[in-house]
């Protein structure tokens, strides 16, 4: 029991979903995706890493 008000509130959200127009910036989400410009172009480097990560960074091999 109690079932049919979970199930209507679910077919109006997809409703509402498949019909509503959707304004989508896509080159903000490209930017997003791909990391945009704030992205360093290089790797840091192992000694620039913040203490808590260091764990985590790969150390050369000798």
């Amino acid at each position: 029991m109690g079932r049919g008000r979970a199930k209507a509130k679910q077919t109006k959200v997809a409703r509402d979903l498949k019909y509503r127009t959707h304004e989508t910036d896509f080159d903000s989400l490209a930017k997003e995706l791909h990391g945009g410009e704030n992205t360093p172009s290089e790797p840091v480097a192992a000694d620039e890493l913040p203490e808590e990560w260091s764990d985590y960074a790969d150390r050369p091999r000798d």
